[in-house]
């Protein structure tokens, strides 16, 4: 992993792109802070982020929740 300067990037983008082509992870700094990471791209299928994964349904007995408060509204007219 090497760590360059916003100001150096931006000056010498084409090296550095070309080093991650050759798999090298670069961290931006802006500031002496890291702003980005630029890593070589990967065909690997990526996973999925977690709040996209099926999960378990919890089924509960009893009238759900929706029908609840209709039947409330419809009663309350």
């Amino acid at each position: 992993m090497k760590t360059v300067t916003f100001t150096d990037f931006r000056k010498n983008a084409s090296d550095f792109i070309t080093e991650v082509e050759h798999g090298q992870t670069l961290v931006v700094l802006r500031r002496g802070k890291p702003v980005a990471e630029i890593i070589p791209f990967s065909e690997k299928i990526r996973r999925e982020p977690s709040w996209k994964q099926p999960r378990t349904r919890l089924q509960l007995q009893g009238v759900d929740l929706s029908s609840a408060i209709i039947e409330e509204r419809e009663q309350g007219q």
